[in-house]
Order: structure tokens, then C-alpha cells, then sequence
């Protein structure tokens, strides 16, 4: 149960502990993973895995919850990426009492021919909710099909991120806010704690988060 007023921080690692827990977030430095990119990573998430954990996705909507109470965002519907944003803004849609929609990749090639389906009326706020943000990307491609559609996108808030320069990038350039529950340093910070990584495998990560372009590259990837 979380507490009623909580440091950002403090969620922050309750969130990356977590997903440790679960298994969501898998640290392997001396044996790196490959992302679709082609770049090397030490860590690797999957946030879909929340979906089976009730005390999990259930503190997630929470947390994201208080987030908007913090940031004090009101808005009028709550929008998830499709596919792995979609469980979680249903939870906080039926958190806060809100109408929620969810935007696909690419508009349907029948039927009506929708991008955004469920209730997003033109002048309406927004709040869209993603699970992990890497490069930014997709997570600030879906809001052109929102601003098309006459949608105020208040903020993007996901689950996790890595911390990549590329998505801070990302959403400077697309001048929109993104608010996370966790993060990199947090669940660094968190494996330490634990014991599960030895001092190398901890410089390692570091080193990774500094400068992850030359990490890879270091390693034989892009």
C-alpha cells in the first residue's frame, strides 16, 4: 500500500523493485541484449509482464494517479498506446472515473478506418499513458493522430524509462512533458542495494547509462 504522500524517489525505486521482482526488467551485462535497433543494451524491459501481477499493476495505476493529483493535470479522457499502454489506462481510467481511448499504430485498412478508438472528442484533454519510453519515438508519434483529431495532450506518463538523450530529444522537440514512475539511476540503485550485480557489473551499467551509443559499439553492436 503506498502511502499518501510519497518522495518522487521513493516511488521511483518501489516501482523498480517491482519490476525486478517480477521479472520485468532483466540485467544482463557481461551477456548484453540486442534491441530491434541493433544496438547492445545491459538491461532489457518488458513491461507486459505487470499485467500479471494484481499488486503490481494495481500500485502502477495508483502511482499514476498521484502523479496527476501532483502535477495537479486534469483532463478529460485518459489515451493508451496500443498495445502495451492499453491495460494500464484502463486501470487509471476506472481509477479517476474517466471516458478512455486508446491510439493504434496506424489507422485500420477497414471498417471505419480508425486511429483512435473508444472517446476522444475534439477540445478534449488528454493524459496518454505508455508502459516503457527508450528512444521516444513512438511514444510522440501517436500525439499527431491526437492533435489531428483536436486532442490537448496534457502529458505522456509511462511506467519506466531508460533515459535515453534520444527520447529527451524526443519530447523537446515534440514540446510535450513526460513524467515517468521510474527509471534508470532508480533501479540501478535498487540492484545495488539488493547485491544482485558485483561492483563490475554495477560500472558497467553506469557506463552504459553515461554513453550507451559507445557502450554498444565497445561490444560489436551498432
Amino acid at each position: 500500500m503506498q502511502p499518501e504522500v510519497e518522495n518522487k524517489d521513493e516511488r521511483a525505486r518501489r516501482i523498480a523493485r517491482h519490476l525486478l521482482r517480477i521479472g520485468a526488467v532483466s540485467l544482463s551485462p557481461s551477456k548484453p541484449f540486442t534491441w530491434a535497433s541493433g544496438r547492445l543494451s545491459p538491461v532489457y524491459c518488458d513491461n507486459r509482464l505487470t499485467l500479471g501481477y494484481p499488486d503490481v499493476r494495481s500500485d502502477i495505476a495508483a502511482c499514476f494517479e498521484a502523479v496527476m493529483r501532483e502535477e495537479r493535470i486534469t483532463c478529460d479522457v485518459i489515451v493508451g498506446t496500443a498495445t502495451a499502454g492499453i491495460p494500464h489506462a484502463a486501470w487509471l481510467a476506472e481509477r479517476t472515473g474517466l471516458p478512455m481511448a486508446y491510439v493504434r499504430g496506424k489507422a485500420k485498412a477497414h471498417g471505419r478506418g480508425n486511429q483512435i478508438e473508444g472517446l476522444a472528442p475534439e477540445g478534449a484533454h488528454a493524459v496518454v499513458i505508455e508502459d516503457l519510453v527508450s528512444t521516444g519515438m513512438s511514444s510522440t508519434a501517436i500525439l499527431t493522430p491526437l492533435q489531428e483529431a483536436g486532442v490537448k495532450v496534457e502529458a505522456v506518463m509511462a511506467i519506466f524509462t531508460y533515459g535515453l538523450p534520444s527520447a529527451q530529444e524526443a519530447f523537446v522537440k515534440a514540446s510535450m512533458r513526460l513524467l515517468t514512475l521510474s527509471n534508470f539511476p532508480a533501479l540501478i540503485d535498487v540492484a545495488a542495494e539488493s547485491g544482485s550485480l558485483s561492483d563490475d557489473d554495477l560500472t558497467s551499467m553506469r557506463a552504459w547509462y553515461r554513453n550507451p551509443a559507445l557502450w554498444s559499439t565497445d561490444r560489436g553492436g551498432r
